[in-house]
């Protein structure tokens, strides 16, 4: 109840907390564009704009419909099977992970050039600590620290930007013809391809902010997505076309470092060169925070789901989800000491997880026209720009990983490792009674051996299932056909670990209740023994109050609720029903 209690984050906090992630990406996008691009780079980027222009509607229709925590995962939930969704789920939190590490850790690469005293491993700990405590504290206070940032940022490169133009001004062009003088490697499609593919690194924390939908205020969502896409509209092309203006095209083995202090030393002097530089570590540091309230959305949301086990639920007097955030702390180090040095090689997961995430979320969005049409949004997307964003993205995909199969084929590897341990997690927690039952066949084998040496513990994984299966789920019908109520507990028996499920209607007067309504539940009741069917009449008017009133008496969380798809425009929105799940 502590979290309904808590302030919702306006505008410019929400999109503070994603933005930082995404705007940061104009201090190393512009020269990866220029590595694989060369002078068309302000090409390749003014593509992913359009891209992420594309994906402006497709988020706006699947979190108006179900505007809830979770992102892609919330999206597939919805509309296929949980544990197809948990594959969302184990990509975007390796995502986040990746993403605090490496951001972490160049944050503190640049702020040793300015202190050359600094270790950057236990300063890059360091950091990650403080963002842990800060996410403790709350998200409306750490949301201080991200619109602090967000500011100077933003205010930094529009600096950076006037000094550079300024500079272009009173001097000559000739490095600018220069550059675009140069040939182009392979040939125009080729750099084009590869410049996009590299440059789509620069949209991650595009998806940050339905993580956190529902600790925004009404309306909020959208206008963070329009101004996330006004920023990288704006910064990232801009700023490839005044590096190519300003600093010469170097060919070399990699993207240039540290190009936009190189801009500002070229255009300003050293004091220009410092501010980028510090403000690299204060926004890079931002983007760490923007990994810690991403993760803590999903991660609440996936233990509510009872995908991970319960023990993160515990919130502390301050509302927030300390538990999570310490573990995602723990996590963040122990891969950043395995990595050593060569941090950086999480690229790969980096890019290869938010891009399928992204993927991911489309196809949610395809799943919710086909299998939710009724359900209403204030946001569609057409179906042209699904499947051209779709494309888009497996493209830059299909790119990516080109591009890390030419470079070093460990990082692919690292990947995997990575992907395929959160997915036994979550695999073990969604097939769990099936474990179980595995392991309590072996119990019983080796208790014939063994004279009943093993008995106790057949009966107490016995007890653990027969525990598993005593939390009731409730399915909300309007009289539904047979048929409809057959699919509900078709869904439930494949989808949940219960046996008991409650049918309940919601009428105002008793002479609303179908006539066959009570003999279709005992037939069905008939036709699945191992499914035990209660039928309830709740008098009164279905509503958000009604759900948290009947979650409370029975005590059932909104999360293990069911209904069909409403036709027609609810008098309120999905999320105010708690987490109430469409499974028709």
């Amino acid at each position: 109840m502590a979290d309904n209690r808590r302030r919702k984050l306006g505008q410019l906090a929400a999109t503070a907390i994603c933005g930082n992630d995404i705007t940061s990406s104009c201090l190393y996008v512009s020269a990866l564009a220029i590595f694989y691009a060369g002078k068309w780079a302000p090409v390749s980027l003014l593509m992913v704009a359009g891209v992420l222009y594309l994906f402006r509607s497709i988020y706006g229709e699947v979190v108006g419909a179900l505007p809830l925590n979770g992102g892609a995962y919330n999206a597939l939930l919805n509309t296929t099977s949980k544990y197809r969704a948990s594959v969302a789920a184990c990509l975007t939190m390796l995502s986040y992970m990746a993403t605090a590490v490496i951001s972490a850790f160049h944050a503190m690469e640049y702020l040793h050039e300015l202190w050359a005293a600094l270790p950057v491993m236990w300063a890059t700990v360091g950091l990650l600590a403080i963002f842990m405590v800060l996410t403790i504290i709350g998200i409306t206070e750490s949301a201080v620290v991200a619109i602090v940032v967000f500011v100077m940022h933003i205010s930094t490169i529009a600096l950076l930007a006037v000094v550079c133009l300024c500079h272009l001004l009173s001097n000559d062009l000739d490095i600018l013809v220069k550059n675009f003088s140069l040939p182009t490697e392979g040939n125009l499609v080729a750099a084009l391809y590869f410049g996009f593919a590299a440059a789509m690194l620069g949209v991650s924390g595009f998806e940050s902010s339905a993580n956190f939908v529902e600790e925004q205020k009404p309306g909020v969502f959208p206008k963070t997505l329009r101004n996330m896409w006004i920023a990288v509209t704006a910064i990232n092309p801009l700023m490839a076309l005044l590096a190519l203006s300003l600093v010469p095209v170097v060919q070399s083995e990699g993207p240039q470092r540290a190009l936009l202090a190189e801009m500002g030393a070229v255009t300003g002097g050293n004091w220009l060169r410092w501010i980028v530089s510090v403000d690299a570590v204060l926004v890079l540091s931002g983007a760490v925070l923007t990994s810690y309230v991403g993760v803590t959305g999903l991660v609440r949301r996936l233990t509510l789901d009872r995908c991970l086990p319960q023990f993160f639920l515990a919130t502390n007097r301050r509302g927030t989800s300390h538990r999570i955030i310490v573990a995602f702390f723990f996590l963040n180090v122990s891969v950043l000491f395995l990595a050593g040095a060569e941090s950086t090689s999480l690229a790969c997961v980096y890019t290869l997880s938010f891009l399928s995430v992204m993927a991911l979320f489309a196809l949610g969005n395809i799943l919710l026209k086909v299998k939710r049409a009724r359900l209403p949004s204030p946001t569609r997307s057409s179906w042209f720009a699904v499947f051209v964003g779709i494309g888009a993205i497996l493209a830059a995909l299909v790119g990516n990983t080109l591009l890390s199969l030419s470079k070093n084929r460990t990082d692919l590897l690292i990947f995997l490792a990575y992907f395929g341990s959160a997915m036994t997690v979550l695999t073990i927690m969604l097939c769990r009674i099936s474990l179980l039952k595995a392991t309590l066949f072996v119990v019983r084998r080796v208790t014939v051996t063994l004279h009943r040496a093993m008995g106790g513990v057949a009966d107490l994984i016995r007890g653990k299932i027969d525990q598993i299966n005593a939390q009731q789920v409730v399915f909300f019908t309007r009289g539904d056909n047979i048929a409809n109520l057959n699919n509900a507990v078709l869904y439930v028996q494949r989808n949940e670990h219960t046996k008991r499920i409650k049918i309940v209607t919601v009428v105002k007067d008793r002479a609303e209740i179908p006539a066959r309504l009570e003999k279709d539940l005992a037939f069905l009741d008939e036709t699945y023994p191992m499914i035990d069917l209660e039928f309830v009449i709740v008098d009164g008017k279905f509503s958000p109050k009604m759900v948290r009133d009947l979650a409370r008496a029975w005590n059932i969380p909104p999360n293990l609720m069911f209904i069909g798809s409403p036709e027609g425009k609810l008098p309120y929105d999905l999320g105010d029903l708690g987490g109430v799940r469409l499974i028709i």
